[in-house]
């Protein structure tokens, strides 16, 4: 009789769910035993040694011997077949090279998977030396897929076997091994899949079975529920999710639901027992079953089409990071790419688009995996790639993994970069080198070289970390010299300006956003802390100093002095706060010191990083390192033979000078090598330079002191979102409060995503490009009105004249003084803002450069703006307008280090998940609509805190409850004022969360701010029991009433304390204590019911923890 329990152990509800998919996916099954004998194994019954041999050997060498023997070969016109010869040639070929590790071996085996395996052939006394393909990677039923359960290898030292739960062989080769387990976990909130993952890391070790990983491609740990993916040598922390895109969740249904016949059937269940099949198929009779994750997983990857694809396109080796194979995200990214660059418009140009995949999640792999899809992919094997960057670092960084990559040569890659806008012109024009890579300024010269011009549709141009390209003229140009390539940007962040309009690739062609990274655990989620300064400001001294030493000056140059001293934010770089925030570090960053992690501090100012570096130094509790490029070293002098004052060029002098010869980027590879270094330096300190675009792993905290905003902000935190076994968060520790730009940023790209994700498309907003296309024909109108301000200057190019025309001229008119030239200078400063907006939208349109009556007057803009903005300088200095502030610099700096002194860092009130961020907004920024939305969130957060939050006070509770339903009752009168409705809500949510009961004195809260909840919760208990009238009645005041609550409080705390292992005792010595402490006031009956309610209070508190 079957059972019809239902069974959840590893075999009935991972294993065999598994082995029924992978049949119905069409390989043929092979019982254990049969395997044993295909891989050599005849006689299991005996021990010799050849038997235990036989159990080392992993491929079914009957089955790729078949087919080998399948394939031919061209010799004198006509093909032959393989002789047996050179079958036992590529046979001793797949003998995994076991002395060189696993990963060289695997990458062997896994080379003559892709390329084949050279034999030599004798045919009538003629030589031929063909390439024997072990894959037939373009027509798929070409090959015998089969799989098998319970295969027992012996491990390599001949003492003992592993025996993985399913193992999938294409032509006999394993190339995926699946390990299965229970759903159900004996460690509380830890997946089995954990188990899997850790067993199939252990059997890869040396001394287990690499033999059999040698051939692997895929790795699946599944657990019935769900299951992740990895491949040979990959770590824990980068065994990842898989989520299909393209596969409807109808074909999964059919897949798994699909009956199985007779044969198929018996083929699983023969070897097992007889209740095993009597048992599945009760399951299969009781009706349709769920598709769960486990499943996915396996149709997603293992479909034959789909596993040839994820081996042969989306697998490299990388010499940093060993192999990898593809996340779901790259793969589908790549996917939707091919499509889109296989279409042309109608000039016969290639589309192109954007790839928007967030910081940290692997766009510098994502590329190469395009690159490998244009080696491989027969439609794309004439087209050419130009990688463009816009930073040295980064192309550096990018050949330097297409080359581990293995995409380029040591000597491709040299030949691939473009070492000037001539190479580049040459490489464009005539070259034929398969990959190109440039810097985007590279483009600005080239365009000048005749040769720099190709119309061909075979070139990709591939633009990494495109949000700082997408603008301009650089960009344009580009477009110009490739009219019909197709341009692809790639980038983790991109410009939200104006939506998207001035985008010049075209639309999002596939999107990734920072909540799908963290949710798939692609990257480590963020935590964000603020910790901000507390400073003793001598506000009067400042301001008289400001009295005293501006007193020369007039109104508008003190304002301006004033402004600039704000924009150079000296308060942010006064010694005092410095040396507060650097004890902070100091200390906050101990944990992390410990477990071998790094951090980084991006601060505002080259002066301030070094002022970091000092202070950090001086404490001695971490070491740092500073990233930055040169100073001008034209400034900070003031007499001959003296060294010069200003503090960043006498650091660069003693650091960098001395020991790189002043080589910037020399300097940068050596601090990024030595920070990467285990023993190398806790803290690298930035200001602009590799805050973005910097990859290290260990690197888990940003101190923030700067400002950042929208996709700088985003790019900078990404530093410390990348995977490491020993980060659990990525820690962002803000000094200047960013919070709201953090906020913000995060709402604008999830409205970004929501959009692109829906099908937003920049075709969709074509009518929003029509001013910009048009504007710049007001351009020679501007530049004219520019110019007549100086109609009375007979020669135009005489600077000086320019600059008298504007300068001050007061005359005498009707007995005042009047400066003659002020309405002509006001005149000039408009005219020139004008000018300047009007040409910056100019160099953002293609129009202005297609446009050919413009061409002999681009350059002269171009010029004359420049001059002009020179002039404009001048001229405020002549007037008094402004004022030299760096006269002033030294002695504020003074100033401001002697009248600021950091008094502490105010601690925060917790930490932010920000994946969190990004959900709640000003009032005023709100829509009815959003209004609506945002009231009916907090009228349940509300809701759901009166229920329970204030469970534990039930005067508060009874308060809180009568109050929210006269609260509803008034947003009704508030119908047409949503956005009031929403701010009744949000005053009312924080009271609430505070507890701000209106008839309850100040007595609970001490002088920290702190409130002692339990003590105002039993002050509520005499007014909940017994009501205002019976406390008058007993003349039980308020005062006498506090005093009645901590008394209580004391006891219940001392109780807790003290039988804190038996809670029955508890209560009884709470009990004991209260009863006399109270009948006196209330007498025994209230007594009792009061320590009754007190006691509620204190089982919810331990249920609680």
């Amino acid at each position: 009789m079957s059972r019809t329990t239902i069974n959840f152990q590893e075999e009935f509800s991972s294993k065999i769910p598994a082995l029924t998919l992978l049949t119905n996916l069409g390989y043929q099954f092979i019982p254990p035993s049969d395997c044993e004998a295909l891989r050599g194994n005849l006689s299991l019954t005996t021990k010799s040694a050849a038997d235990k041999k036989s159990t080392h050997q992993v491929v079914l060498m009957p089955i790729m011997r078949e087919f080998l023997a399948k394939q031919t070969f061209p010799c004198a016109g006509k093909q032959h077949k393989l002789t047996d010869a050179a079958i036992d040639k590529v046979m001793h070929e797949l003998n995994p090279a076991m002395n060189l590790g696993l990963k060289a071996a695997n990458e062997k085996i896994y080379n003559a998977m892709m390329y084949g395996v050279s034999v030599t052939e004798f045919v009538d006394g003629k030589k031929a030396s063909p390439t024997i393909q072990l894959i037939d990677w373009h027509i798929i039923e070409n090959n015998q897929f089969h799989f098998t359960e319970e295969l027992v290898v012996q491990n390599a030292e001949g003492t003992g076997n592993r025996i993985p739960d399913i193992v999938c062989f294409v032509n006999g080769l394993p190339l995926v091994v699946i390990e299965a387990k229970r759903p159900d976990s004996n460690k509380e909130g830890k997946s089995t899949n954990a188990e899997a993952i850790s067993q199939q890391i252990r059997n890869q070790g040396q001394q287990e079975i690499p033999h059999l990983f040698a051939y692997s491609q895929l790795l699946l740990s599944v657990n019935g529920h769900e299951g992740l993916y990895a491949t040979c040598g990959t770590p824990e922390k980068f065994w990842a999710k898989w989520k299909e895109e393209l596969i409807p969740e109808a074909e999964f249904f059919r897949l798994k639901n699909r009956s199985l016949n007779d044969k198929q059937l018996n083929s699983l269940f023969n070897h097992r027992p007889a209740y095993a099949k009597d048992d599945y198929l009760s399951l299969i009779a009781a009706g349709d079953l769920t598709v769960t994750d486990q499943d996915r997983l396996i149709i997603s990857l293992l479909r034959p089409e789909r596993l040839l694809e994820m081996t042969r396109l989306f697998t490299l080796f990388d010499k940093k990071a060993g192999k990898i194979v593809a996340r779901y995200q790259q793969v589908f990214g790549i996917k939707a790419l091919v499509d889109r660059i296989n279409t042309f418009d109608a000039a016969g140009a290639r589309e192109g688009g954007v790839i928007w995949h967030t910081t940290g999640s692997g766009k510098s792999f994502t590329m190469v995996f395009l690159s490998k899809a244009l080696v491989w992919l027969e439609e794309l094997s004439q087209v050419r790639v130009i990688i463009v960057t816009d930073r040295v670092d980064l192309e550096d960084q990018l050949s330097r993994t297409f080359a581990s990559g293995g995409v380029l040569t040591d000597r491709d890659k040299k030949d691939a970069m473009a070492t000037s806008g001539k190479r580049l012109a040459e490489q464009i024009g005539k070259g034929n080198e398969r990959v190109i890579f440039s810097i985007i300024n590279k483009f600005g010269s080239a365009i000048k070289q005749k040769e720099c011009f190709n119309d061909s549709p075979n070139i990709i141009v591939l633009v990494d970390e495109g949000h700082r390209s997408q603008n301009g003229e650089n960009n344009i140009r580009m477009q110009q010299t490739l009219p019909k390539a197709a341009f692809i940007a790639f980038t983790g962040t991109p410009l939200l300006k104006d939506d998207k309009t001035e985008n010049k690739f075209g639309k999002i062609i596939h999107s990734y956003t920072m909540q799908q990274a963290v949710e798939d655990k692609t990257v480590t989620p963020l935590l964000y802390e603020e910790r901000i300064p507390e400073l003793n400001v001598n506000d009067k001294a400042i301001d008289a100093w400001f009295e005293r030493s501006t007193s020369k000056l007039s109104e508008k140059q003190r304002t301006d002095l004033k402004k600039k001293f704000s924009q150079k934010g000296q308060i942010y770089q006064a010694e005092g706060r410095i040396d507060l925030i650097a004890y902070d570090i100091s200390d906050h960053f101990q944990n992390f010191k410990q477990q071998g992690l790094k951090g980084q501090l991006a601060c505002d100012s080259k002066a301030s990083a070094i002022r970091y570096k000092n202070a950090l130094d001086k404490i001695g509790s971490v070491t740092s390192v500073v990233a930055m490029s040169p100073p001008d070293t034209r400034e900070g002098h003031d007499i001959v033979d003296q060294d010069s004052k200003d503090i960043v060029q006498n650091w660069w002098k003693g650091n960098v000078a001395q020991t790189y010869g002043g080589d910037e980027k020399a300097y940068t590879k050596a601090i990024i090598e030595d920070f990467s270094r285990d023993d190398g330096p806790d803290i690298m300190i930035v200001v602009d330079k590799l805050l973005t675009g910097f990859d290290e792993p260990k690197n888990t905290v940003l101190y923030i002191d700067k400002p950042l905003k929208e996709h700088n902000l985003i790019q900078a935190i990404a530093r410390v979102n990348r995977l490491h076994s020993k980060k659990q968060f990525g820690y962002l520790i803000d000094y200047r409060g960013i919070l709201k730009e953090l906020d913000t940023t995060i709402e604008k790209y999830q409205d970004l995503a929501e959009r692109t994700q829906g099908g937003f498309d920049i075709d969709d907003l074509k009518g929003l490009y029509n001013r910009m296309d048009t504007e710049y024909k007001k351009l020679p109108g501007l530049h004219s009105e520019l110019w007549d301000i100086f109609a009375n200057v007979k020669n135009k190019q005489d600077g000086p004249a320019l600059r008298q025309a504007l300068a001050p001229k007061v005359q005498d008119v009707d007995g005042k003084l009047v400066d003659t030239n002020l309405k002509k200078r006001d005149d000039f400063y408009s005219a020139l803002t004008v000018f300047s907006n009007c040409i910056k939208v100019a160099l953002q349109s293609a129009s202005y450069f297609e446009d050919k009556s413009f061409d002999s007057k681009r350059d002269l803009y171009k010029r004359d703006l420049k001059a002009f903005v020179d002039l404009r300088k001048q001229v405020r200095e002549d007037a008094n307008e402004t004022v030299n502030y760096d006269e002033y610099a030294e002695d504020i700096r003074s100033l401001l280090d002697k009248h600021i002194a950091g008094i502490e860092i105010k601690e925060p009130d917790g930490a932010y998940l920000v994946g969190n961020l990004g959900k709640n907004v000003k009032p005023q920024d709100l829509s009815d609509d959003e209004a609506r939305n945002q009231t009916d969130k907090i009228t349940g957060r509300i809701t759901k805190m009166i229920e329970e939050d204030l469970a534990d006070d039930p005067y508060a509770q009874e308060y809180f409850s009568n109050l929210l339903k006269k609260a509803i009752e008034k947003t009704k009168e508030m119908f047409d004022a949503p956005v009031k409705q929403y701010i009744l809500f949000a005053d009312f949510e924080q009271e609430v969360k505070e507890r701000k009961v209106a008839d309850i004195p100040n007595d609970f809260t001490d002088d920290s701010g702190k409130l002692n909840k339990h003590a105002q919760a039993y002050f509520g208990l005499f007014k909940h029991v017994f009501g205002a009238d019976y406390l008058i009645e007993q003349s039980l005041d308020n005062e006498k009433l506090v005093a009645l609550a901590f008394n209580i409080d004391e006891v219940v705390n001392n109780a807790v304390a003290e039988y804190s292992i038996n809670p029955a005792e508890i209560e009884n010595a709470i009990s004991m204590k209260l009863l006399p402490m109270l009948f006196g006031d209330i007498g025994i009956d209230n007594a009792e019911k009061l320590i009754e309610a007190v006691l509620k209070i204190t089982r919810l508190g331990l249920s609680r923890g």
